[in-house]
């Protein structure tokens, strides 16, 4: 495969890293006013300190590498999901309105990918896996709360619609 200059290992592993914690840092810095008004020098200073530290910890690199690419990939996902739910749903003259399920099951799965691209960009999503899945208890345990999951759905809807 042909690296290119992008690829190149002192802009992966410092200049980018050191970037976007520079940038970030930094506009926190100038919104928050932390160190007063017009205090840009002072803030960029800062910024550049804690940018440079953070390069020197190999550990706190990869996570923010693995949670950038983790964020890119979600807003993707995110972007497709949405423009096929505008395709399906869209009313002629208005836009699409989420109902209170649709907006709470819209936030469950946002959560449920949130966590799990944070346990994966800190590496643990093997050891969790195997924790949840791979023991001698984990089908019992799982089989019993899908039904206790689907029971509790079932007497909602009957609750709700005897109401």
């Amino acid at each position: 495969m042909v690296e290119t200059i992008l690829q190149s290992p002192i802009l992966t592993s410092f200049a980018y890293p050191f970037l976007i914690v520079f940038f970030i840092l930094f506009a926190i810095l100038e919104k928050t006013k932390l160190f007063g008004e017009e205090k840009k020098q002072l803030n960029a200073m800062i910024a550049f300190v804690i940018g440079l530290i953070f390069v020197s910890v190999g550990f706190a690199k990869i996570v923010v590498g693995n949670m950038i690419l983790f964020l890119s990939i979600a807003i993707v996902i995110v972007f497709v999901v949405l423009l096929l739910w505008g395709f399906v749903f869209s009313k002629e003259g208005g836009g699409f309105e989420f109902t209170s399920g649709m907006k709470w099951g819209l936030f469950t799965a946002i959560t449920i990918a949130l966590v799990i691209g944070i346990l994966w960009s800190f590496g643990v999503t093997g050891k969790v896996y195997d924790f949840l899945f791979q023991q001698s208890w984990s089908e019992a345990l799982w089989t019993n709360l899908i039904f206790l999951v689907l029971i509790g759905v079932a007497l909602a809807a009957v609750i709700k619609s005897s109401k």
